[in-house]
């Protein structure tokens, strides 16, 4: 953990530094303008392309900034760090191509196909651990580890070399662009990377709005900001895990209270839907967190018309074993997938007059869990339908209830709904 006072602010002069030394592994990504975005929101929308680089993340910007600010006998101590993600591939490539030696602490439950990508970016120069259940559990294992072994501890935010290497992408922004920005939209977890972009911004561009942006399940930095104090929250939707944290920074909380000029949270099934039109109109492949800033645009329409606007597309590591979950929660966001409690009458056809009477020419059952019970008049089943327009909810309730089918509606019960998505 950094013990560097809140006073800091990562200066120019340094991210300049940070430029110079991660140049040899972090690619100068393109600002693309997105045609369909711009024409819908009617400004000029540039994305930043950071889910382009090696390790499909800006995370190596500050990794490889940090790791080689050590002395050389932190080198070769080695270095360790602990993530489930980003962070984890940008240290293993680091200390791969620095060859040095470096441990990684995941979660037990981190995806196979995470863990494979670390190893393949560190190869022979790293190992893995895997640890506990959560991030938090493999975190202080990594940091006893780092107190037992006098290794070195690569935080993936709170640190100024990481915050100086993430603020590189501000110097690319300012250099790439041939015209004033108005607004650039970065996402937020930990807060590392939008506490860079505003010492780059700050100084090269200091009319340039930033907006920070972070998953509403997830509004650590937001929460703290209202509060005037950096707040964990102990109850957040990890859903989306490149932003989803308890607690951010103390440096990035600080950075970030002073120079953002607003912070907005986006709910978890817009940014689904972002990731599906993504992939499925313009062909890019993101994250949910690499999703964030675009999904937010929809509540900044009135103040982007007309302007230039930048939105970081932070990185590219997706599952496609969560595509499921993706496209549900997409949905359910919709007004579209809705769940139901259906209680059968428990006689032959009652299955037929529900697909035939109740159901819409458009409805579409794709959940379905029943068990007759043959001592009971009516046998309740779990039933998820999918419809063409949300309009169509209130009469599928109301032939429900009109043909004694109805027995509750789920989706506004997320004791019993989590069970179900």
């Amino acid at each position: 953990m950094s013990t560097v006072t809140t006073a800091y602010f990562p200066e120019l002069e340094d991210i300049q530094k940070a430029a110079s030394t991660i140049h040899e592994v972090a690619m100068v990504t393109p600002l693309m303008n997105s045609i369909r975005y711009s024409k819908r929101y009617q400004a000029n929308i540039l994305l930043k392309r950071e889910d382009l680089q090696r390790v499909r993340s800006y995370k190596i910007r500050g990794a490889f900034n940090k790791i080689s600010s050590l002395s050389e006998e932190e080198l070769k101590r080695g270095v360790v760090c602990a993530s489930a993600g980003n962070h984890a591939q940008g240290v293993a490539f680091a200390c791969n191509h620095l060859g040095i030696r470096g441990t990684i602490y995941m979660p037990s439950v981190t995806p196979s196909q995470k863990v494979a990508q670390t190893k393949m970016f560190g190869g022979e120069h790293v190992d893995i651990i895997l640890e506990g259940d959560t991030f938090d559990d493999s975190s202080k294992a990594a940091m006893k580890a780092c107190e037992l072994e006098g290794k070195t501890f690569v935080h993936p935010f709170e640190d100024p070399k990481t915050i100086e290497g993430q603020g590189t992408i501000g110097l690319e922004i300012f250099k790439q662009s041939d015209v004033v920005i108005d607004y650039v939209f970065v996402a937020i977890g930990g807060g590392g990377l939008a506490s860079g972009l505003c010492g780059a911004m700050k100084a090269l561009s200091p009319k340039t709005k930033i907006i920070g942006v972070e998953p509403k399940g997830a509004p650590s930095m937001l929460t703290s900001i209202r509060n005037n104090k950096n707040t964990e929250i102990f109850d957040i939707d990890k859903f989306i895990d490149g932003a989803a944290v308890q607690k951010v920074g103390d440096l990035n909380f600080e950075i970030c209270k002073e120079h953002l000029s607003d912070m907005y949270t986006v709910p978890e099934g817009l940014v689904c839907q972002t990731i599906l039109d993504l992939y499925n109109r313009d062909a890019i492949v993101v994250e949910p967190a690499g999703a964030l800033t675009l999904a937010a645009l929809e509540f900044y329409k009135d103040k982007i018309k007309g302007k230039n606007v930048v939105c970081i597309i932070s990185g590219s590591n997706n599952d496609i074993t969560r595509t499921a979950e993706i496209k549900e929660r997409a949905l359910l966001y919709a007004d579209l997938k809705h769940y139901f409690i259906v209680r059968f009458p428990q006689r032959a056809g009652a299955l037929k007059q529900f697909v035939g009477e109740v159901l819409g020419p458009n409805d579409d059952i794709t959940h379905f869990e029943y068990s007759k019970k043959s001592s009971r008049e009516n046998g309740p089943a779990v039933v998820g339908i999918e419809l063409k327009d949300k309009n169509d909810l209130e009469p599928l309730i109301t032939r429900m209830k009109k043909l004694n089918f109805f027995g509750d509606y789920l989706n506004d019960k997320p004791d019993l709904f989590q069970f179900l998505v």
